[in-house]
């Protein structure tokens, strides 16, 4: 075993044993766990340790002994650099059984669930150009790997526009292709990039937050919609002018071209005016009968058509007649409580963003439906005692909160609502275990549904059914 300057252990042909949360496989080296990034089951590896602490260590692999025999080949020239999908590496039908697991794991030690019976994963048809938005980032200077440092002592940093590099806020991976978003994701990403350089437009320098060009989002649409938001660090007319109308000219299929000057120092644009420059401010996105209008900033789930089946099967949890009052907690955009209202004599939805809130109603009105309500506010400020007195006892309760679950008092008062059935959607079953554990008295565990909406990630949504004891 050897040791570097800084006395963390190189740690010699460690067998990893299984997958573990966030991306990560785990080995064990004299009954202590080493959490592995970059590896599978099945590879035996040496790893240079990068956080030690008493129970665990962390680190990476930096030597090969012997390949996993599950590992397979990564489609994407990008793997193992951008970091964006993990588990390319890995078969699907792995990454899948892995999931279930995981999702089993958490419910039965953490929620202390008795699983009486668990569906099998619901798997994502589409394994690649899944994803209906995209953000892209340009920089002076693109992210060189340690290989290309290695072959040259002055290599040229010519700008990129692609993906952050994981847990580097300064580098970018210059992106060739990406199977994560359909055409013309692509080809309107290399576009921009080749006028930019045809025509000196210079890319962001964000240590020394200077540069014109800073980030880029593409959102597609099953109806075949694009929007194209270009983010500039400052406004220049003639520069602006020309490579929108480069864009506009070169895809004609554009349906919203749309434009931010964003001079704050974060690239987050929620607070930033998006301006038309053509088409719609808005694209559409379907589901059975149902259009939802998405805005610049709307929030719509990532891999449309695997949401379409989430819905679907959260639906079908609520199990509803057409009597019931629901009310669906952090509603987002309202695409869940729209996607019900037919089968419900009322749905009441509560959201923290209001501009998400002000989306769902716009949702209910371009689709007729007029037994929707929604709030804006804190949830556990909104749904209060007074709210329920005000506006009916709820039969049913969906759930979808953020992935840092649901806050106590939320828990609370969803207790003493005492619906007959509660539907918890999650996108981290970790703390939705936490809080099924915290409704163990009052609520029995029923139905669970893993779906997969991220193939090559660690993510998994989670659909839980719930009835009152």
């Amino acid at each position: 075993m050897g040791r570097n300057r800084k006395q963390k252990p190189l740690l010699e042909k460690v067998v990893i044993e299984k997958l573990a949360a966030e991306g990560k496989a785990i080995g064990k080296v004299d009954d202590k766990i080493v959490f592995v990034t970059g590896v599978i089951p099945g590879d035996i590896v040496d790893v240079q340790v990068n956080k030690k602490r008493k129970s665990f260590m962390e680190g990476y692999p930096v030597a090969f002994h012997k390949h996993s025999p599950m590992k397979i080949d990564a489609f994407c020239e990008h793997f193992g650099v951008c970091g964006g999908c993990k588990w390319q590496n890995l078969p699907y039908e792995e990454q899948l059984k892995f999931k279930q697991q995981e999702v089993i794991d958490n419910l039965e030690r953490i929620g202390k669930v008795e699983l009486n019976g668990i569906n099998d994963i619901l798997a994502s048809e589409k394994t690649e150009f899944y994803r209906n938005k995209l953000e892209y980032t340009f920089s002076n200077k693109r992210y060189l790997t340690n290989e290309e440092i290695a072959l040259s002592d002055d290599i040229k940093r010519t700008p990129a526009l692609g993906f952050h590099v994981p847990k580097l806020f300064d580098k970018v991976v210059d992106i060739n292709k990406c199977h994560l978003q359909p055409e013309p994701s692509n080809a309107v990403r290399l576009a921009i990039k080749e006028y930019a350089f045809a025509n000196d437009l210079s890319f962001f320098d964000i240590r020394n937050q200077e540069g014109f060009l800073r980030t880029l989002v593409i959102r597609t649409s099953t109806t075949d919609d694009i929007m194209i938001i270009v983010v500039f660090y400052h406004e220049d007319v003639e520069k602006r002018e020309g490579l929108l109308k480069h864009l506009a000219e070169k895809f004609p299929e554009i349906t919203s071209l749309m434009y931010v000057i964003n001079e704050k120092a974060n690239d987050s644009i929620t607070d930033q005016e998006a301006i038309l420059y053509k088409g719609e401010d808005h694209i559409f996105e379907q589901m059975e009968d149902l259009r939802f209008k998405i805005g610049p900033k709307s929030f719509y789930q990532t891999n449309s058509e695997q949401a379409y089946n989430l819905y679907c099967k959260t639906r079908e949890f609520a199990e509803l007649t057409g009597d019931e009052v629901v009310y669906d907690l952090y509603t987002g955009t309202g695409t869940i409580a729209n996607f019900i209202a037919k089968q419900a004599k009322k749905v009441i939805g509560i959201e923290y963003v209001p501009e998400a809130i002000a989306d769902a109603k716009v949702n209910s009105e371009i689709n007729g439906i007029s037994n929707t309500e929604f709030f804006a506010g804190d949830m556990k400020n909104v749904l209060t005692k007074e709210f329920i007195e005000l506006h009916g006892q709820p039969d049913t309760i969906i759930v979808d909160p953020p992935r840092a679950g649901m806050h106590t008092d939320v828990v609370e008062t969803i207790l003493h609502a005492a619906p007959k059935r509660i539907v918890y959607v999650s996108c981290n079953s970790a703390t939705q275990a936490r809080d099924l554990a915290m409704m163990d008295e009052a609520y029995k565990v029923t139905r669970v549904q893993a779906v997969d909406m991220f193939p090559h990630t660690h993510h998994v949504e989670n659909i839980v059914q719930l009835e009152r004891r």
